[in-house]
């Protein structure tokens, strides 16, 4: 999915209102309340001087127009190894895949794009996705044995807008569900991605939602509360994922 020029204006002038409201430079904002620098393929460290987020403001005036530094953010856009904004992941089953956490864990993940050109959470589409949610766990549990590891020792974590959402949640185990808690991500997807349509396009009436409600705010604390949706983490471990299959 690439998302539309939409997309980036909004986290723009999201920015631009964070900056003011905290008092900091809009380089600043833009580093840590957008999900640009993951955009341009810059990875997830957040490093300031690396060589794609570094262009970038070299080439960004501070003290241009909103719509100047729109037109130059896409612009810049168009140079980047955007294909490397996707996270690496270790196996995939349809729509899910998990990659391996640095702490022993697995890190859910979700595509929105289907082959039927369907929407994932379409009621039609529930059994399948179980389907696939079921095999990706049938993977894990495999690639554990092998390694001598027991599954209940190893926790499946998700974080996203989607967990909101009754159609995503349904597919779940209802242990894994119970668990969420809202976390703070304005550099994430897993929080900008509410935004989207499975076809990379912007959903408008979120969108105009979260420009009128910074234009309202009186402090840099309450843009996170500005979104129509939060970003919720939950994890559970690989065991209550395997129960369920048995059940």
């Amino acid at each position: 999915m690439r998302p539309e020029r939409a997309f980036y204006d909004l986290q723009v002038r999201f920015a631009r209102t964070a900056a003011r409201l905290a008092d900091i430079p809009l380089a600043a904002a833009l580093l840590d309340c957008t999900n640009l620098y993951v955009r341009f393929g810059a990875g997830r460290t957040f490093d300031r001087t690396h060589p794609l987020w570094a262009g970038y403001l070299d080439g960004l005036d501070e003290h241009a127009s909103v719509a100047e530094q729109c037109e130059w953010t896409w612009r810049y856009l168009q140079r980047c190894p955007t294909h490397q904004a996707a996270p690496a992941v270790d196996q995939t089953a349809g729509c899910f895949s998990y990659a391996q956490e640095p702490h022993g864990g697995v890190r859910l993940h979700f595509n929105t794009r289907t082959d039927n050109g369907m929407s994932p959470l379409d009621s039609r589409q529930l059994a399948e996705r179980q389907g696939e949610l079921r095999t990706l766990i049938d993977q894990l549990c495999g690639q554990l044995r092998e390694s001598g590891r027991a599954s209940n020792d190893v926790l499946v974590h998700g974080t996203s807008w989607l967990y909101n959402v009754p159609a995503y949640r349904r597919i779940f185990p209802a242990a894994y569900i119970a668990s969420a808690q809202p976390v703070a991500r304005l550099r994430a997807l897993s929080l900008w991605g509410q935004f989207l349509d499975r076809n990379g396009c912007v959903r408008n009436g979120a969108a105009t939602m979260l420009l009128a409600r910074i234009e309202r705010a009186g402090a840099f604390a309450d843009l996170l509360s500005c979104f129509p949706l939060q970003a919720l983490a939950v994890q559970a471990s690989v065991e209550v994922f395997a129960d369920r299959k048995r059940t």
